[in-house]
């Protein structure tokens, strides 16, 4: 029988928000009960692989459910609002994944080096490539907006080269780092381009940024939010879910860098594939929502995540290391070695190829691929 009263839309809600509790569930238990299970490691392989794809599994629960919530305020906010609670949360899950992989252990100062640029390769070549290769073989050629795309690409190039290429020529430091005084200068410029970017986009200049024509497949979904089939729940529910969730994913990212160091190190894991997990922990909500509105034909939205998401990464996540380099005295290694410098002018020069014109078609997709498949083949065979 149907629960009826109150108990019944509660218990419809936990039903609903099953990643909640397993995401808050995880981080008490492993902070309440299971502290002791991250002190003695290699003694217990087969526990400690488990840790691993549990909490693993639980962020990549949880990172889902963030974007369901934060998706769920920006129809229901509006402009700007929206953008920058999709924005934020997203970048919280990967800033505080880096902190606490940066700030454990052993030092890696090629962690956020190696992050940015996955983001960069998994999200301008693979989802992208991805997404231009089905909307092609689906619909021919697909139309965007190219103000807003140049916005992005222009913004993307800029900041890519200022703190990914131009540290490895610096001569400050012995190596592609940077010093105190240029790290506290990059913070300020990266944020204040970042933070101008964002007021073009959903103040200024919104219209660069929407669908140019109504070539849409609109019998396939609903207009508006993709992938968000369920009605939004209420402003506050909404948001205690999110700083719920959000909380718990911050807690369980130290949990996290603690098995994933151990394990790396165990197998002899190249340093970059730190790098590649935390942006598939990140990456994977917003990729099959660009993939699915690029099936639908509504480039527009696939372009709008992606390029957002690689410029974010940029814009917010160097600021927010270089701080965390500043305040804890950490050092930070942003400058790209040779191979995978090539490999980024490289995606920049074919984004700027491919965002030059108005259409796309599944050629250039394929392109994108071939890429990124390069770029999983160095991480592994340098």
């Amino acid at each position: 029988m149907p629960q009826t009263g109150p108990i019944g839309p509660f218990l419809a809600l936990l039903r609903r928000e099953a990643a909640f509790l397993a995401s808050a569930g995880s981080a008490a238990i492993v902070y309440l009960i299971g502290s002791q299970w991250f002190v003695e490691l290699t003694p217990y392989p087969l526990r400690t692989i488990g840790l691993l794809v549990w909490i693993f599994a639980v962020m990549l629960w949880a990172s889902f459910a963030v974007m369901r919530h934060a998706d769920g305020l920006a129809e229901l906010l509006g402009e700007p609002y929206g953008t920058l609670v999709l924005t934020l949360s997203v970048i919280t899950i990967e800033v505080a994944v880096i902190a606490a992989m940066v700030l454990h252990g052993s030092d890696n100062p090629t962690l956020a080096r190696d992050t940015m640029l996955a983001v960069l390769m998994i999200v301008l070549n693979g989802i992208i490539g991805l997404s231009l290769l089905i909307g092609g073989i689906r619909h021919g050629e697909q139309d965007f907006n190219l103000q807003g795309a140049r916005s992005f690409v222009s913004v993307i190039v800029t900041l890519a080269t200022l703190t990914l290429i131009l540290p490895r020529f610096t001569t400050s430091t012995p190596d592609p780092s940077l010093s105190r005084g240029q790290e506290a200068f990059f913070v300020t410029i990266t944020a204040m381009l970042y933070l101008t970017f964002l007021a073009i986009q959903t103040v200024r200049h919104r219209g660069f940024f929407m669908q140019p024509t109504l070539s849409v497949d609109v019998s396939a979904a609903p207009a508006g939010h993709e992938g968000n089939h369920r009605p939004p729940l209420s402003i506050g529910q909404h948001t205690f879910f999110l700083i719920v969730m959000l909380v718990s994913v911050v807690l369980l990212s130290k949990k996290l860098a603690i098995v994933t160091e151990y394990e790396m190190a165990q197998i002899h894991a190249p340093d970059a594939l730190g790098g590649i997990l935390v942006a598939v922990l990140v990456l994977a909500p917003e990729g099959l929502a660009a993939l699915h509105a690029a099936s639908l034909n509504r480039l527009q939205r696939a372009v709008n995540i992606c390029l957002g998401s690689a410029l974010a990464t940029i814009g917010l996540t160097v600021p927010a290391v270089m701080t965390i380099s500043l305040l804890f005295n950490t050092h930070v290694i942003l400058g790209l070695d040779l191979s995978h410098m090539v490999l980024l002018v490289l995606t920049l020069l074919l984004s700027a190829i491919t965002f030059g014109g108005g259409r796309t078609n599944m050629l250039q997709g394929a392109v994108h691929l071939v890429v990124f498949l390069v770029y999983m083949m160095l991480v592994f065979v340098p």
